[in-house]
């Protein structure tokens, strides 16, 4: 026993020591990745939709956003946000026309615009990724556009057939995804909006609903409705390379629509493809398998463990941008200036759903870049005296990067407008609101609950939109006055005195003597919504409001939204292009939530800002312009139909070898311009993950230790001489 336990001992340490010399033992990735060129990031919810004429979510727009490709994009690298050609060979050409059909001046004004050509021209040569619904036999036909059920019963993916090919990219494709956007088995989340812009596009959806009545009548759910036998006069391929997109009126936003996923190319083999009976039930569909022409496709889509995207061997190439913002060569993100993009190979997304996990894996070195959690923002973020963030001594230590940014959203409480005590545009309710607006301190929060990741919001217009302006003549003079260079919020005296005036004095009313009871409505749970929830009631008992929270569920919350039962509300708005016109419209009048299931959760209206608005929507950014925003601002700020809230301010952290990192609010595909240096991250992953050997080295000790004097006991016993026994 003494021998075994000698060799054992031995062995245990020999192999020990033998592993400090190899890779981390805590690596979650397979031993062939390491070294690769592979991007590792994460995802903490399951993308519903990747079909482009569907999708309208930020945790899908991840992955669509790397493989599809609309004919504009944003520039990388410059600010303000500014659109280019993608596929496009220069952007659009943009002609007016009267009711007549007269071409009309650039500078004509919108009232005698009839309507609008969107002229494309996309750039020969572009293929898309290689599938099986682009193959075709000698005689042209298309090989597995007429699958038997059995051979799709026997497919895991269908990429696993046997041929795949690829095609080039037409302008055809163009019109056939606007076509899309009318399906009526799709639902595009756009269609009502594009329908009251796109030429036809109402009547069209309207046709297509009628033709599939008809056909699942005559051939059962399944039957292929096939977009190329219904032209759409709005939408039309004028050549191989050209096409044209016909808008009511002036939309002089419509062009950042054409950087989005919606207006991507969807070529009709491979709706067709999939179309065919049997796929859906095997979710061989674009939302599960898409297709693009972009520089990544989809190579595994496990959305319970991992998704992961490969470099698309038919990109048509691209080079990283030569120019970009003030900053941007000093700060190294021009070093890559006119290389072949994209960079990295891989990029494996795996699912985290809880922040700690991620974040210590990201410190650990195996996640490339991390946001911060409130729960882990002490362990990497300083805020100094100034009030600048900075990185901590650990975080510094390891070369990690922090990058921040303002994002183009607002977080907002809204006062729902048509109820008869907090809404309406009477003197009354209108101080009401604005007392109000003093009481509930942004700043006190934004330093609370985001760890100061926020600027309070002065207006609906975040910074970097044109209409924001800087400094005094931007700030809300009804909840701040200008004091040592900054906004300094009003005294809870002027909110009392606001609150008096508007027949509340001392929080009760003056006519019947009752405390005044406000409700706020949320859909929010957790721990932390109920700090944030009991934080809310105790801004107002700062002016003897009370206020009584009413939790719902999020359905149950949407529905009292549209019905106008809320009282007051939390809401929030992410740009979708970066125009003042995609804030400004969440208070027009007609875009009213009640009734019209518009944005304006509020149910403002305000005729004089209702008419500014439809002046101001279609105009370019100009002195002009922003004088019509001044005024309307004005307006808002006076009416008070929100708590400005806060402008969230996003916090990101890079690891030392991840290059090319700006955060581009506007712009999906970013995924192509990074860059990653596989070979010093797996240095940092090994400095970094050495096991901690030695307490096992004691425990082995302690074990020898305490079994030592058993085997030398029972050494002893075993070569001990035999005794002799003597008989009586």
């Amino acid at each position: 026993m003494f021998s075994y336990l000698r060799v054992s001992v031995c062995v245990l340490l020999l192999s020990l020591v033998a592993a400090c010399g190899k890779a981390p033992w805590n690596d979650p990735y397979p031993v062939s990745e390491r070294g690769k060129n592979t991007l590792y990031s994460v995802f903490n919810e399951r993308p519903k939709h990747l079909d482009p004429a569907r999708s309208y979510s930020s945790n899908e727009i991840v992955f669509i956003g790397q493989i599809y490709e609309p004919p504009l994009q944003y520039q990388y690298l410059t600010r303000p946000y500014t659109l280019e050609p993608l596929t496009a060979q220069a952007m659009p050409e943009v002609q007016y026309f009267n009711a007549q059909g007269q071409a009309l001046a650039t500078d004509t004004a919108p009232e005698h615009i009839a309507y609008s050509d969107y002229l494309i021209h996309i750039r020969p040569g572009i293929y898309y990724q290689p599938h099986p619904a682009f193959v075709q036999d000698a005689q042209g036909q298309y090989v597995y556009h007429a699958l038997r059920p059995e051979q799709i019963a026997s497919l895991q993916a269908p990429t696993d057939l046997p041929q795949q090919a690829k095609r080039e990219l037409t302008a055809e494709d163009y019109v056939f995804e606007i076509k899309r956007l009318a399906h009526p088995r799709l639902n595009s989340p756009i269609f009502g909006l594009m329908s009251d812009y796109i030429m036809g596009l109402k009547e069209y959806g309207e046709q297509l609903s009628r033709e599939d009545k008809k056909l699942k009548a005559q051939s059962g759910v399944e039957a292929y409705l096939d977009l190329n036998r219904y032209p759409l006069s709005g939408a039309q391929a004028l050549d191989r390379y050209t096409y044209r997109i016909r808008v009511k009126g002036k939309y002089a936003q419509f062009k950042y629509w054409l950087a989005m996923p919606f207006f991507s190319p969807v070529p009709w083999e491979v709706e067709r493809f999939y179309a065919q009976p049997g796929m859906k039930a095997k979710n061989f569909v674009l939302d599960w398998f898409p297709v693009g022409s972009g520089p990544y496709l989809l190579a595994e889509n496990n959305p319970n463990k991992q998704m992961v995207l490969l470099k698309n061997p038919n990109f048509h190439g691209e080079r990283y941008p030569s120019e970009g913002a003030p900053g941007d060569r000093e700060s190294g993100l021009l070093a890559d200036a006119g290389k072949p993009i994209p960079f990295i190979d891989r990029a494996v997304y795996t699912l985290e759903k809880e922040d700690i996990p991620y974040w210590n894996k990201f410190q650990q070195g195996y996640y490339d870049a991390s946001g911060i959690s409130s729960d882990t923002f002490d362990q990497a973020v300083k805020i100094g005296g100034t009030g600048d963030a900075a990185l901590t001594p650990d975080m510094e230590e390891k070369g990690i990067q922090l990058k921040t940014t303002v994002a183009t959203s607002i977080s907002y409480i809204g006062f729902n407008m048509q109820d008869t005590v907090v809404g309406g545009l009477s003197d009354r309710t209108r101080k009401l609101r604005q007392a109000i607006s003093i009481a509930i301190d942004s700043e006190e929060m934004i330093s609370i609950f985001r760890n100061g990741r926020g600027i309070a919001a002065q207006g609906p217009i975040p910074p970097g939109i044109f209409g924001y302006e800087e400094g005094e003549v931007g700030i809300n003079h009804y909840v701040y006055d200008w004091s040592k260079g900054k906004p300094a919020r009003k005294a809870i005296a002027e909110a009392k005195r606001l609150l008096a005036e508007a027949g509340y004095p001392g929080g009760r009313d003056a006519n019947s003597g009752k405390p005044l009871l406000l409700n706020f409505d949320t859909s929010a749970v957790g721990p932390d919504a109920k700090a944030h929830l009991e934080w809310l009631v105790k801004q107002l008992k700062k002016i003897d409001v009370q206020l009584v929270i009413r939790s719902t569920d999020y359905n149950r919350f949407q529905d009292k939204m549209l019905k106008g039962d809320a009282q007051i509300f939390e809401w929030g708005w992410n740009a979708d292009y970066p125009d003042p016109e995609n804030f400004l419209f969440l208070l027009y009048g007609p875009n009213k939530k009640v009734g019209s299931g518009g944005e304006n959760a509020s149910n403002y209206e305000n005729p004089e800002f209702d008419r500014l608005f439809e002046q101001m929507k279609n105009m370019e950014n100009n002195p002009a312009r922003q004088q019509i925003i001044t005024q309307m601002l004005e307006i808002v700020r006076r009416d008070s139909p929100w708590v400005w809230g806060f402008y969230p301010k996003n916090y990101a952290l890079y690891h030392a070898w991840y290059f090319n990192a700006k955060p581009n609010l506007m712009a999906n595909n970013g995924l192509k311009y990074l860059r990653i240096d596989a070979q010093a991250r797996e240095r940092k992953r090994s400095q970094w993950n050495q096991p901690l050997l030695w307490p096992i080295g004691i425990l082995v000790m302690l074990i020898a230790m305490v079994l030592l004097p058993a085997a030398l006991a029972y050494r002893r016993k075993v070569h001990a001489a035999p005794r002799v026994r003597k008989d009586k």
